[in-house]
């Protein structure tokens, strides 16, 4: 398993004693190579740059992809609040969602230029967790009040799960450190606020 392999090697970096060739710039260390790969024998200055990075696979260029759709939907039903709700709650729980998602959109389209795109591929809504129908959408744009924020959190607390689901199968099958402390942070954050979206439908 990948992270018992990066346990090993944050182990063996570690290790500083035992060496056969200690110099001026300290002890040796071994850093262990890719899987298939000979360790190598290294002064520690150059141990940390030669230690081999992970790169991400096609989970996560996928994971990334579809999440960012997954986000921008939540934008969309979110931007709805302020002109339709009536609950001042969750106006203010709907712009809470905003000025987080927001800046996670753009964080993941950076990882994604930085990682080279990753393969082509074209995710439909109903391929991701928790997405809402086009019909869905426009009942919701259509509806105001009351009807509206109930509307609302059973969107959005469907949208919510399914995003928990995505990032927690991301957690299985990535390999990227920077996609897995996004989906952990999804994981944190969005089951909090299903919690408090729950509490506000009187579930």
């Amino acid at each position: 398993m990948r992270r018992m392999w990066v346990a090993g090697a944050v182990l063996a970096l570690a290790l500083t004693g035992c060496t056969e060739h200690p110099s001026e710039e300290g002890p040796s260390v071994i850093v262990p190579g890719l899987p298939g790969e000979p360790a190598k024998t290294l002064p520690q200055s150059e141990a940390a740059q030669a230690a081999p990075k992970q790169q991400p696979n096609a989970a996560d260029f996928r994971y990334v992809k579809m999440m960012i759709k997954h986000h921008e939907q939540a934008l969309e039903m979110t931007s709805l609040v302020s002109s339709r709700a009536v609950n001042e709650t969750l106006k203010s729980f709907a712009s809470r969602i905003a000025d987080t998602q927001g800046p996670d959109i753009k964080a993941m389209k950076a990882w994604l230029t930085r990682a080279g795109g990753g393969p082509a591929h074209d995710e439909s809504h109903d391929q991701m967790q928790g997405m809402a129908t086009a019909e869905q959408l426009a009942a919701l744009k259509a509806a105001s009040g009351p009807a509206f924020d109930r509307m609302f959190l059973e969107l959005m607390t469907k949208h919510h799960e399914g995003a928990v689901v995505m990032a927690t199968d991301l957690l299985q099958t990535g390999s990227d450190v920077f996609v897995e402390e996004m989906a952990q942070d999804v994981i944190s954050a969005q089951q909090k606020e299903i919690g408090q979206m729950k509490t506000m439908l009187g579930a």
